[in-house]
């Protein structure tokens, strides 16, 4: 594995011990997409000032490519002029950005933690004591690292709701102490792998406030890195994934680095394994193709998991890694339940993947591969949903994420007949049968071959590589598709492709939240039209955008990672990485109306943290607190933060409510 010195910054503000934890210090290598798209580059260059993106002045361009691509009015690098303020639409006023210790958010709001890592989830588990850690007691507690979060309520118990989080991922040198990161004991691996995985926690509502209260339940469950789950889909049982301990290749152990997720119509859970790679040690040694293309091109690990267990060295099992990488249905109502890793879906690095149905019941999951260059995906099902709950809807609805098409996004700069910014098109590269077997439509690659290497059989159709797509969800009454992409330090460098319409920024460190209409406003189209919403960072800078809206009313933002939707249909981004140097947080962003595209800041997380989540409902607000504390500059010896629990107490990841002090609506009803 390449490491950098720990001094080293990214060029999106996260410190380099994060980076080596998360992602294995994946922005600090090549992106391991190493095609070039010229027929798709030379079409977006020949038509970059055509497109409308950013209109009335308000981006100039950077190194004349932005300015280009919109299409702007008047000199170049001019500032709008400052306009009259407008009323906030939330009727709160903006958080401003900061580097405290603390969860900031509005005046006449209130906050809660509601649970941290190490606080107990099963019945019988140990209080958490940083300093006596054990695998036993990990596994029966919250994990490290939340991420994505679901709130389901329990039907037929008023007030009682099921809380799930992901956990993403553990960064032992602050969670552990004496750990050794070159000879961690088999002791200290077992911790690390409890903590990875999913956590299930009854939870109990507070009904004039948004405070939740978690509860010792039956259906609490905790999910690790060694939890049998069931492969589903035409992967299922082939030959690419089978394994010593798994000669069926059916029934893998565990899930990693679950980042984002999304909830079905069908009350279930969706996870996605994300940055698979990191996990697995030698393969250079190896020398394959497909593995260096998932990033899977080093020595050692920097957990040095294959010490402890075989499964994690592709010498002694090559093939485990393709059991990893998949999108994961979860049942939280049932403890006993298997999870499912879903093959149809493909395999690549999923942020997540969130479900829409369309008004004749067609499904649709939509995900984003979260690396530089790489590519957005959807996958619709050939089965229909059922709304009903009988048993026989149950199975139906089932088997919805193992029917289907597995697509991969193309966008072009024009959308026929006048379009907003652009238009694209959904390729198809495999179809799952109702028999398990598969499809292919990609020429040399079976159906297994396609869905094992996704990212290699989406390169075969010269779709459009994009800055780190991450979370993408349809809008729950619109049906528009929203997707976060992250940034991308490499664009427009030496050998890189470079600016293109959909993504118009050259080494581009903040980000930009895309906008999709599917032909006929149907999930199962093959055709839509996109917008860029928002061009993130410094509002004063030239090459931002905010909808429209002016520039000297909206808080600055950078780096969108997860979105979400409140009860009237606002959008809501949290970040991750923040490059203008102030601590990451949670926006709000009208979608309709005079004020689309304002965005105001709703809250800050403590000092080298990540916001995570989010859950935004009528009257609460739910974040995930990422990795507190973390810095190149600190360890568990000499920490930079203290939260949640203050004092001289280790930095803990948690997940915290917000709510109005005075119990109405978190977003003021017209």
């Amino acid at each position: 594995m390449r490491l950098l010195p720990l001094a080293v910054r990214r060029p999106h503000g996260r410190p380099a011990i994060s980076c080596r934890y998360r992602c294995a210090d994946a922005c600090s290598r090549e992106a391991p997409n190493p095609t070039d798209h010229t027929p798709f580059r030379e079409v977006a260059a020949a038509a970059l000032s055509r497109r409308r993106v950013l209109q009335a002045g308000l981006v100039a361009g950077l190194s004349g490519t932005l300015a280009a691509a919109c299409g702007t009015s008047g000199s170049a690098g001019a500032a709008a002029p400052p306009t009259a303020p407008m009323p906030s639409p939330f009727g709160f006023t903006a958080v401003a950005p900061n580097t405290e210790d603390a969860v900031r958010v509005p005046e006449g709001f209130d906050q809660q933690v509601v649970i941290r890592w190490g606080d107990p989830v099963l019945p019988g588990a140990p209080a958490f004591d940083p300093n006596a850690q054990t695998a036993a007691a990990q596994a029966q507690q919250f994990g490290f690292n939340n991420d994505f979060l679901a709130l389901l309520d329990v039907p037929g118990s008023p007030g009682r709701a099921l809380l799930v989080a992901n956990h993403e991922y553990t960064t032992e040198p602050f969670m552990i102490p004496g750990y050794n990161p070159d000879a961690p004991t088999p002791e200290q691996v077992a911790i690390g792998m409890a903590a990875h995985g999913m956590s299930v926690v009854m939870v109990q509502r507070d009904p004039a406030s948004g405070r939740l209260t978690p509860v010792m339940d039956g259906v609490n469950r905790r999910i690790t890195a060694s939890t049998p789950m069931t492969l589903t889909g035409p992967v299922a049982g082939d030959a690419l994934v089978r394994t010593s301990a798994d000669p069926e290749g059916r029934t893998v152990l565990g899930t990693l680095n679950n980042c984002a997720g999304g909830v079905t119509p069908w009350r279930t859970v969706l996870t996605g394994e994300e940055n698979i790679d990191q996990y697995f040690a030698n393969g250079e040694t190896v020398a394959d193709l497909a593995l260096a293309r998932y990033g899977m091109d080093g020595g050692a690990t920097e957990r040095r998991w294959e010490g402890v267990d075989p499964r994690f060295d592709l010498i002694r099992e090559p093939n485990e890694a393709n059991r990893f990488g998949w999108v994961v249905e979860v049942d939280p109502f049932d403890p006993s339940s298997t999870p499912r890793k879903h093959t149809a879906l493909g395999r690549f690095k999923h942020e997540g993947a969130n479900v829409r149905v369309g008004p004749t019941g067609t499904v649709a999951a939509y995900m984003g591969d979260d690396e530089r260059f790489e590519y957005l995906y959807k996958f619709v099902s050939s089965r229909t949903h059922r709304a009903g709950d009988t048993p026989a809807d149950r199975e139906s609805n089932a088997r919805l994420l193992d029917e289907g098409t597995l697509f991969v996004a193309r966008f072009s700069p024009d959308a026929p007949g006048g379009g907003p910014d652009g238009s694209g098109e959904w390729l198809p590269l495999v179809e799952s049968l109702a028999d398990g077997t598969g499809r292919s439509f990609v020429p040399g690659m079976s159906a297994a071959q396609v869905l094992v290497h996704t990212r290699i059989a989406a390169d075969t159709v010269a779709p459009t590589p994009m800055d780190r797509p991450e979370d993408v969800q349809p809008h729950p009454t619109t049906g528009r598709v929203y997707a976060a992409l992250t940034n991308n330090d490499e664009r427009g460098t030496p050998g890189k492709p470079g600016p293109d319409g959909v993504n118009p920024r050259g080494e581009n460190t903040n980000g930009q939240v895309l906008e999709l209409v599917e032909g006929g406003n149907d999930p199962g189209a093959r055709t839509f039209a996109w917008s860029l919403l928002l061009v993130c960072g410094d509002p004063a800078a030239a090459d931002t955008y905010f909808g429209g809206f002016p520039k000297d009313q909206v808080s600055p933002i950078s780096c969108p990672d997860n979105v979400a939707f409140d009860a009237v249909g606002n959008l809501w981004i949290a970040t991750d990485g923040n490059a203008l140097g102030s601590n990451d947080g949670l926006f709000a962003v009208p979608l309709e109306g005079p004020q689309r595209g304002r965005v105001q800041q709703f809250l800050t997380v403590p000092r080298g943290a990540e916001t995570c989540g989010p859950v935004v409902e009528e009257r609460l607000a739910l974040v995930a607190v990422q990795h507190p504390g973390e810095s190149d500059d600190a360890s568990l010896a000499n920490p930079i933060s203290h939260w949640p629990d203050g004092g001289t107490s280790v930095a803990r990841p948690a997940v915290v409510s917000v709510w109005r002090a005075d119990g109405g609506w978190l977003t003021p009803r017209a």
